[in-house]
């Protein structure tokens, strides 16, 4: 059975915990709405420009969306859409097995040095 070509369903979500921004940014709103800066803050690590279009691409998958409030200064929010929330549990199951075996795939890799 072919079950892991190019255009199989189970490759979609491994396509897209691939990129390494995309599930921290997910888990970042998983607690609600937050406004770039916020994530930013949260996160570590992302610069602006990455974090936009890391946002831009999770809105495009339809799993972030964004809001725009009419005030002075503009201040726009991102938050996970029902499908974005779906991808929680896996998110949250990742982490715990890096929390587990961490610090043995870590040490695993001076093995192969």
């Amino acid at each position: 059975m072919d079950r892991l070509l190019a255009d199989c369903r189970a490759r979609l979500g491994f396509d897209l915990l691939g990129n390494t921004w995309n599930p921290v940014v997910l888990y970042a709103l998983g607690p609600g709405p937050r406004r770039p800066g916020d994530l930013r803050t949260e996160i570590g690590g992302i610069s602006a420009k990455v974090l936009t279009e890391t946002l831009r691409r999770l809105e495009a998958y339809a799993l972030v969306e964004r809001r725009a409030y009419a005030e002075a200064p503009p201040r726009v929010e991102y938050a996970l859409t029902g499908l974005g929330r779906t991808l929680l549990e896996p998110i949250e199951a990742l982490g715990r097995w890096s929390a587990t075996y961490g610090d043995a795939f870590v040490e695993a890799q001076g093995w192969h040095d």
